[in-house]
């Protein structure tokens, strides 16, 4: 079965086909930072805007790329949500355009499903079960997945989602957007054991984070500072340890609470080296996708539409976005393809 997969839910155009026999054919993503660097953050009007000018090209690419016409899909998945409303509207209406046109099915994805599968997408996979921390813009979530479609949210932040955190002290550090690469970049210059930021609710019970208070530890810091660019570098150095080392005490107390031994890190901070650095020292199997699919990207919502689509599901002429969507809403499907 031969799915094509399409991802508008924030910033960034990503279309993919992908074949159930022999895996992902193509895959092409158009990236809308540049746009938005301007602003220091993403601007929802114009996100939409530029997803209708790339979406249909991109599909046109992808389908060259495999030597793949449009009557030889068999299935459409888009991401059905959580995102921006207006983003999220312009791949779904594409995606049920092309499903009423061709007469397939097409069936809507949860964004942090793709990106919690998108491991399977490499020759070295996790087996089920398995604990998922999902790193983004937008969410910091520890989750339990016992299957497709069977999790249980452990524990997630009660503010800010740890890329919002690197975005926000990134801007209030002058360094531009987005945050996480910048924050990473200068860090590497940075000294260690200048300064001591406080590793968020670990002596607390749970597996909840909160990175609010850090960004206004950095803040506070920085206004105190000499205010060049070696204390940039120190500030974001002390800063970037403290998340990756809470994430490390959350994810190891998972571990040990569960038992089970595999960890997938997925999400667009997971592509930061200084995460995986530290995540060598986990008592557990680590699991990463390439770096092409922790950000946003359609080969990881063309996998698991694969899944719900060989499994029957599909959805009918009613359709909408979805932005606000909890991941532990979603059910698995009806008959499980075989190792899924």
């Amino acid at each position: 079965m031969r799915i094509l997969g399409i991802e508008t839910s924030c910033d960034e155009t990503g279309v993919a086909i992908y074949d159930t026999d022999q895996g992902l054919l193509s895959h092409a993503l158009f990236s809308q930072v540049d746009m938005h660097a301007h602003f220091g953050g993403v601007v929802p009007e114009l996100a939409s805007r530029d997803h209708i000018r790339r979406i249909v090209p991109l599909i046109k690419e992808v389908s060259d790329e495999a030597n793949i016409h449009f009557n030889a899909i068999d299935g459409i998945a888009y991401t059905e949500g959580p995102g921006l409303v207006g983003a999220l509207l312009v791949g779904i209406s594409v995606a049920h355009g092309l499903s009423w046109s061709l007469q397939i099915p097409a069936v809507g994805i949860h964004h942090m499903e793709g990106h919690l599968l998108a491991c399977m997408l490499e020759e070295e996979k996790p087996k089920f079960p398995f604990i998922a921390l999902l790193v983004s813009g937008g969410h910091t979530q520890l989750v339990k997945v016992e299957a497709v479609g069977r999790y249980t949210i452990m524990g997630e932040s009660l503010d800010d989602a740890v890329g919002e955190a690197f975005d926000k002290t990134a801007k209030l550090l002058g360094l531009g957007y987005p945050g996480g690469p910048v924050i990473e970049k200068i860090a590497r210059e940075g000294h260690a054991g200048i300064y001591n930021f406080p590793r968020p609710m670990i002596n607390r019970p749970g597996l909840d984070f909160s990175f609010s208070g850090l960004k206004t530890f950095a803040k506070n810091t920085w206004e105190e500072s000499r205010q060049d660019q070696q204390t940039k570098a120190d500030i974001a150095r002390a800063f970037s340890e403290a998340v990756f080392d809470t994430l490390f005490i959350k994810c190891q107390r998972a571990i040990q609470q569960t038992g089970l031994r595999h960890l997938v890190v997925a999400g667009g901070v997971s592509a930061n080296r200084q995460l995986r650095a530290r995540f060598r020292d986990l008592e557990a199997d680590v699991f990463y996708p390439r770096l092409e699919f922790c950000t946003d990207n359609g080969a990881m919502i063309a996998y698991a539409g694969a899944i719900r689509l060989v499994a029957g599901e599909q959805k009918g002429l009613s359709f909408g976005a979805r932005p606000r969507w909890s991941l532990d809403e979603l059910q698995p499907p009806a008959h499980l393809p075989e190792n899924s």
